[in-house]
Formats: C-alpha cells, sequence, structure tokens
C-alpha cells in the first residue's frame, strides 16, 4: 500500500522556508528598486515625477514637437543644470544648433560644466558622448523617442531577465495549497502574458502614441500579479502553519 505525500509551502522544513523566503525578499527590493529607477528616467519625461500617459510617450514616441535634447532638459535632465543654462541651451538648438556658435556662446563650458561627468566615453554609460561636437547634434534633432536598436536592446534583457525571475517566483508559488489550481494557474501564467504585453506595447508605442495606455497596463498587471504569489507565498510559509498550530492545540484543549 504506497502513501501520497502533498508537498506545500506550508510543510516545508525551516531551512527550505528560509531559502525561498530569502529570494522572494532580494527579489522585492530588487523590484522596488526598478521601479525607483523608471520613475526617475520615464517618470520625469515630462519633467514631473510620477508615471504619465505623457511620460510613456514622450519615451518611447517622442516629443516631436522639439528636439531631443530639449525634452531631456525638461524632463529627466532637469536638475542637471541651472535654468538660465538650460534656456541657452535649447535657444542654441532652436537657433539651428551652429557650431560656432556652440563655442563663442559658452555651451561648451555649460557641457563641460554639467554633462560631461556623464556624457563622455570615460563614464561607460551608453549614452551620447558630449565631447564629440556631432554627438550633440545628433541629440539636437527631432526628439522622435528611443531609437529601434535601443528597443530591441532592450527588450530582449527584459524578456529574457523577467522570465526567469518569474519562473522562480512561480515555482515557489505553485506550492501553496490554500488557493485552487484553476486560479492558481492563472495567476502564474500572467506575468508572463503581462510581460509580452508590455514589451509588444513599447514597440506599438512607438509607432503611435495611443498604445501607450497599454505600456500602463501590462507592467501595472505584472506588478499586481508579483505581489499576489509574493504575499500568498510569505503567508502561507510562516503565518499559516501558526494559525494551524493554533488551531490544533485549541482542539487538544477542549
Amino acid at each position: 500500500m504506497s502513501t501520497t505525500y502533498k508537498i506545500n509551502l506550508s510543510s516545508q522544513g525551516t531551512a527550505i522556508k528560509s531559502l525561498f523566503t530569502g529570494y522572494l525578499i532580494v527579489i522585492a527590493i530588487g523590484y522596488l528598486m526598478a521601479l525607483v529607477q523608471i520613475q526617475f528616467t520615464h517618470g520625469m519625461a515630462d519633467g514631473k515625477l510620477g508615471i504619465s500617459v505623457d511620460d510613456i510617450v514622450y519615451s518611447y514616441y517622442g516629443k516631436r514637437s522639439g528636439s531631443v535634447i530639449e525634452s531631456q532638459l525638461n524632463g529627466s535632465m532637469k536638475a542637471m543644470a541651472s535654468e538660465k543654462d538650460r534656456l541657452k541651451i535649447i535657444n542654441w538648438v532652436r537657433k539651428g544648433a551652429n557650431e560656432k556658435a556652440f563655442h563663442d556662446n559658452g555651451i561648451r563650458k555649460i557641457m563641460d560644466t554639467n554633462c560631461i561627468a556623464c556624457h563622455s566615453a570615460a563614464s561607460g554609460l551608453p549614452i551620447p558622448d558630449f565631447t564629440k561636437f556631432e554627438d550633440v547634434v545628433k541629440v539636437s534633432e527631432t526628439d522622435t523617442g528611443i531609437s529601434f536598436s535601443s528597443l530591441a536592446r532592450v527588450s530582449h534583457i527584459h524578456l529574457f531577465g523577467i522570465a526567469f525571475i518569474f519562473m522562480f517566483v512561480g515555482l515557489i508559488f505553485s506550492l501553496a495549497s490554500g488557493i485552487s489550481k484553476a486560479l492558481k494557474s492563472t495567476v502564474i501564467v500572467m506575468p508572463y502574458i503581462f510581460l509580452v504585453i508590455d514589451i509588444a506595447s513599447w514597440w506599438l508605442t512607438k509607432l503611435n502614441p495611443h498604445f501607450a495606455w497599454l505600456v500602463i497596463i501590462g507592467g501595472g498587471s505584472m506588478a499586481l500579479s508579483f505581489a499576489f504569489m509574493w504575499i500568498v507565498s510569505i503567508y502561507e510559509m510562516w503565518i499559516l502553519p501558526r494559525i494551524r498550530e493554533d488551531d490544533r492545540n485549541a482542539l487538544l484543549d477542549e
């Protein structure tokens, strides 16, 4: 006669629970840091803190009424220079971004003081090198948002990286016993669906700004799926066993 043992989170030993919990906590902190990073990049595209539809449009489709550098100086780079210096650069761009005026009007000096620390080859960052005038001219052109090459690079990094994160979070969550199989299966697969929607919406917004809402829906739904799996997993590992133990002791006392 064979006996079937049901493996679930609440029945795991302390060592396994500690392993799972450590992973979940670190991943949660990483997720929060990613949200903070989004706030200071895309979230500042319109010059105001907080993600909005305009932020998404400016980041992917661009603000085509002006130049790239103007959008940045009025958005995420607003705090990097004084208002006087920012207006001076913007006026130079609007007058044609002439190379002679770049040196004679002090634009070179402003950039050396405020921009070169990051915008140079020495920084190692994947951003324009403002030590070269030709790179400055490129960002003086009409703002069409993120380039297709950059979009392809970011897309494949997110698809690989986030898929791996949700594979392990989903594996831990799959051992939960307090919810139905149908709900569990649905919640496990949802992050992958929303991940594909999120990435696809970047490309769609690059082509048409009306798809910006889809970026927020995809990203927000993916975060909700993560939060649900995280909370249920932590609850079943550390809180549920204590509740069951208290119930058992209460029955013994009767």
